[in-house]
């Protein structure tokens, strides 16, 4: 009965992606932001949104859309209207990596998400799940 198990697990561990048993540390760089008057610029954004593995235009939507305020993309800083500091967006972006980044099944990062019709899906490369994310 033993032999049976190990020989079903062995073909198991055989059909996981080998992206499963990579264990890289995943790391968002800190962001780096300066206040121009009524204006925050968010310098690393393009680094942030690369590491993320995400769309800038999503994150940006999604950092507008929490702090209520407009935002626009600007080569590779963001600028958002009003003054927040390096605490505020630590927090957001945190809270959209547990939202849109990591994977509720495996906790894994390496996630892509994918519009189908008129929803989107979070897909886990690395465990195959498949998850409903709210659009923003």
């Amino acid at each position: 009965m033993s032999l049976d198990y190990e020989k079903m697990l062995e073909e198991a561990y055989n059909q996981l992606p080998p992206e499963v048993f990579k264990h890289k540390r995943f790391e968002v760089p800190r962001p780096e932001c300066t206040t121009f008057g009524s204006r925050t610029i968010l310098h690393n954004f393009k680094e942030i949104s690369d590491a993320l593995n995400r769309n800038p235009q999503h994150v940006i939507r999604y950092l507008s859309k929490e702090m209520a305020t407009a935002g626009t993309i600007d080569g590779a800083r963001a600028i958002f209207q009003g003054r927040f500091d390096r605490e505020v967006f630590n927090h957001l972006i945190e809270r959209y990596i547990k939202e849109f980044v990591m994977c509720p099944i495996c906790k894994r990062p390496d996630t892509r998400i994918v519009k189908e019709k008129r929803f989107s899906f979070m897909i886990c490369e690395a465990c195959g799940a498949k998850s409903p994310v709210r659009s923003i």
